[in-house]
């Protein structure tokens, strides 16, 4: 049996590497050991071992914003845009009582839903209605699964996988209309909100080369409704700009390389130091 060792009585230096080594040791085995659950699947840590598609376009947006999230130093804010997704998402989870307890911002002081989450359930109630939506819906919840792309560990979670036949992912948006996106013009609301990219990262992690599917429901007074596919040729070139930017944005986890800020996102905004006078001429460039 091994001596146990006091530090305290070792000199500085000597201590130093002792704690070092432990350290190290600590983190191999929490590393070894460690599970993604859908317990844990959002967590701090789960974040930092992998890349998921989420984080991948979250760098796309700003690099410097992304890893900001990562390393607890930034929060996005709850919106109820986001909300009304989430609470979606949790009923085809079987996990609604959850995430109600998790967010008291959808009720009222009387304990009833605010308006705008009554209308996360006339959006479930329309789904539930359509055969088709629900047979699509209807493979297995929230599947997890691990992988690498490019030598980078990707984690994915799976609304609906239908084994050996199809991927599924749940969106809930405000309509399926073209959105201007600023240098490229009008886009579907697949390329506008990187769902190829997503499918794209899916596909691979998932390993069967299964086709990807949209089932979607807007939040409209009359909720609109559909499952769209995205061609294997949209996943192939999104793929390939994944495998080409998931190495530096790992990179940049790592704290290898600095990440190159937007400065046009809120992160950004909050950072901001200024450090110039910009001129009439710089304003009209940026319009050009």
């Amino acid at each position: 049996m091994s001596k146990k060792i006091d530090i305290t009585k070792l000199p500085e230096d000597e201590a130093e590497k002792i704690v070092k080594r432990r350290d190290r040791q600590r983190q191999y085995y929490r590393k070894k050991h460690f599970k993604l659950t859908n317990d844990n699947y959002f967590s701090p840590e789960a974040e930092k071992r992998y890349m998921g598609s989420s984080q991948f376009k979250s760098f796309m947006k700003c690099e410097a914003a992304a890893l900001a999230e990562i390393n607890g130093e930034y929060e996005r804010k709850k919106t109820t845009a986001l909300l009304i997704g989430s609470y979606v998402d949790a009923h085809f989870d079987n996990t609604l009582d959850i995430f109600k307890a998790q967010n008291p911002e959808l009720f009222k002081r009387d304990g009833t839903l605010k308006a705008e989450f009554i209308r996360a359930e006339e959006i479930i109630a329309r789904i539930e209605r359509d055969e088709m939506f629900m047979r699509y819906m209807s493979g297995g919840k929230q599947t997890i699964k691990t992988g690498e792309i490019a030598g980078v560990p990707f984690k994915i979670k799976i609304d609906s996988l239908h084994d050996y036949t199809a991927i599924v992912d749940l969106k809930i948006m405000k309509d399926f209309e073209p959105i201007y996106k600023p240098g490229e013009g009008k886009l579907t609301f697949i390329e506008f909100w990187g769902y190829d990219t997503q499918g794209a990262i899916y596909q691979k992690v998932e390993g069967n080369h299964l086709p990807f599917f949209i089932a979607g429901a807007t939040k409209e007074d009359e909720p609109d409704i559909g499952i769209f596919q995205i061609p294997q040729e949209y996943l192939d070139v999104a793929l390939d700009k994944v495998m080409e930017l998931a190495p530096r944005y790992q990179a940049i986890k790592n704290g290898e390389i600095e990440p190159v800020r937007c400065e046009h996102c809120d992160y950004c905004k909050r950072t901001k130091i200024l450090t110039k006078i910009i001129s009439l001429e710089d304003l009209k460039d940026e319009q050009c």
